[in-house]
């Protein structure tokens, strides 16, 4: 019998851990190649991780809701093969077998310490980048965090640890920064409480996911001074179009095709023109992105929100589009999005006309710069320019708004960036075929 290594995989660039929310076998339970054996989550994704082999589940080195670093070894299979001690091809990291826990735990300390605004520890502790973005929010000192028990691997201090111990710490505990350099130089007011007179309430948990957006979204409106802009739109061209054309083109590729490739192609089309609204802030460095792809955002059966992202949407035809944005939208409301489809997006597009909305101020979606919402499509009174002279019709009329980082995306940029989407869409070749 021959021992294989399941291996917590890489999930991306930035991501070191992982947390194992679920196991789907036991030990001594059969498993087949390719089956999955365990659900686990990052700050990014959640994600399944199948079997590397035929075998029998022979031991399960963590729990569920254990936080792991990837590249550990999480679990052994038994198997037929002849020859010992083999690691689980699929999911084998990028870490050298060989390498020592010092010289990883050293790998990962270099990869953050590029953070910002954070007094490095003096002991030999690990904190993650979203642990120390927590500290550094609630002005919690050096000395406080090495103090705090940690629960994940080798002692680490989880967001979990430190949101507990923010919750049971006393006012003084919690802000007390006297004779100690704080992560955070500036003091943040503290919201009170919420307190109901009557007591007639429910208190809600949010899930994970409710949680990390949150924290999404604060980070965007701290990093970001927001300016939204807004157009409005003449679609009737493309309402006119898709009308003509949507069964035959479900009966000739098998997608539904819908406003929204229409959408990122006129994106896209813009973004080539005016290419300094496809950037990220570094520090004072600008970041100019050469690829485009445009991220969308989706709703979940849970009611939140995740945004899955076309790669490379300037090279794709209406078509490609169609089946990217159909494919994407599908796995993400059947929760089976892998981790590189919501990665690398240079720009994001949110439709919040299919919630009944005619305008929205969208959030940034850090780090890049520029979010773009389109509104309902609603039929309206509107002035038709023709060669005879001005007339008074009903045409189908949207707007569109997009809030920009004023940092590096002035009022000039923004606004024209936003009317050329206009316009691309105005222009809309109503005779072409697909």
């Amino acid at each position: 019998m021959a021992k294989v290594e399941l291996i917590m995989p890489k999930m991306g660039e930035s991501i070191i851990e992982a947390t194992i929310l679920k196991w789907l076998k036991k030990e001594g339970d059969a498993v087949e190649m390719d089956e999955t054996i365990l659900e686990i989550a990052t700050d990014k994704v959640d994600s399944e991780i199948p079997s590397p082999s035929k075998g029998v589940i022979s031991k399960l080195l963590f729990k569920e809701n254990d936080v792991v670093a990837i590249g550990k070894v999480i679990a052994y299979i038994e198997t037929d093969v002849n020859a010992e001690n083999l690691s689980s091809p699929t999911t084998q990291p990028e870490i050298a077998k060989n390498e020592s826990k010092t010289e990883l735990k050293a790998a990962i300390e270099k990869q953050t310490s590029s953070t910002t605004g954070v007094e490095k520890s003096t002991s030999n502790r690990f904190f993650s980048p979203l642990v120390r973005n927590i500290a550094k929010q609630e002005n919690i000192a050096v000395s406080q965090l090495e103090s705090i028990p940690g629960s994940g691997l080798d002692g680490r201090l989880t967001k979990r640890d430190l949101i507990g111990y923010l919750s049971n710490a006393t006012p003084q505990k919690a802000t007390n920064a006297e004779n100690v350099k704080p992560f955070q130089e500036s003091s943040a007011i503290q919201a009170a409480p919420a307190v109901s007179i009557s007591g007639n309430v429910e208190i809600i948990e949010m899930d994970r996911m409710r949680k990390l957006i949150s924290d999404h979204m604060v980070m965007s409106k701290h990093t970001a001074p927001h300016v939204t802009s807004f157009v409005e739109v003449d679609v009737t061209p493309i309402v006119q179009w898709r009308d003509r054309i949507k069964d035959s083109f479900l009966k000739k590729y098998n997608q539904k095709i819908t406003f929204t490739p229409v959408f990122i192609e006129a994106i896209a089309r813009a973004i080539k023109e005016f290419p300094m609204i496809n950037v990220s802030v570094q520090g004072t460095q600008i970041i100019r992105k050469l690829d485009i792809n445009i991220g969308m955002a989706a709703a979940l059966p849970s009611g939140n929100l995740i945004v899955p992202v076309i790669k490379n949407a300037d090279r794709l035809n209406l078509v490609g589009l169609t089946y990217q944005v159909n494919d994407l939208a599908a796995r993400a409301r059947a929760n089976k999005l892998k981790p590189e489809d919501i990665q690398e997006g240079t720009f994001t597009l949110t439709n919040v006309g299919t919630f009944g909305n005619v305008m929205g101020t969208p959030i940034i979606n850090q780090p890049q710069v520029a979010i773009m919402a389109t509104g309902a499509i609603r039929k309206k009174p509107a002035v038709i320019e023709t060669p005879s002279g001005d007339t008074i019709g009903i045409r189908h009329m949207m707007f569109l708004s997009m809030s920009y980082d004023h940092r590096v995306v002035d009022g000039a940029l923004g606004g024209t960036f936003l009317k050329r989407v206009g316009d691309y869409l105005e222009q809309f070749d109503i005779n072409q075929t697909i």
